[in-house]
């Protein structure tokens, strides 16, 4: 059985960081590239960064470039979102998923797990 579980969420000022984890199970987690979503009250989940199987192919939303870092230690089943310089608009639950195809990270669609979020309040 497949597991992914977000945590590292919380409340935090702007222009504060927070480092959120996602902690894999029940797959073989380098085969994988894994995924970070968001989802604002009200809106749609959007994409927000995604990294493939060797840690080295990353991809970022615009909206956070420059701010959020993706990272991933295959050694634990984990990937990470660093999150500096936060911004209310960046509140919202935040998603990981994983995907054994590499081919449009950026889609919803393209992911096969996903796990519960974890909720990221930002304070102005």
């Amino acid at each position: 059985q497949v597991q992914l579980v977000e945590s590292g969420g919380g409340l935090v000022q702007a222009g504060g960081s927070l480092r959120l984890s996602c902690a894999a199970s029940g797959l073989t987690f380098s085969r994988y590239a894994m995924g970070w979503f968001r989802q604002a009250p009200g809106k749609e989940r959007e994409f927000v960064a995604a990294i493939f199987w060797n840690g080295v192919s990353t991809y970022y939303a615009d909206s956070v470039k420059g701010r959020f870092t993706i990272s991933r230690a295959n050694a634990r089943n984990t990937v990470y979102l660093q999150m500096n310089s936060l911004k209310p608009e960046d509140t919202a639950v935040y998603y990981c998923a994983a995907t054994r195809s590499g081919s449009t990270p950026e889609s919803m669609g393209s992911y096969d797990y996903w796990g519960q979020g974890t909720q990221v309040t930002v304070s102005s």
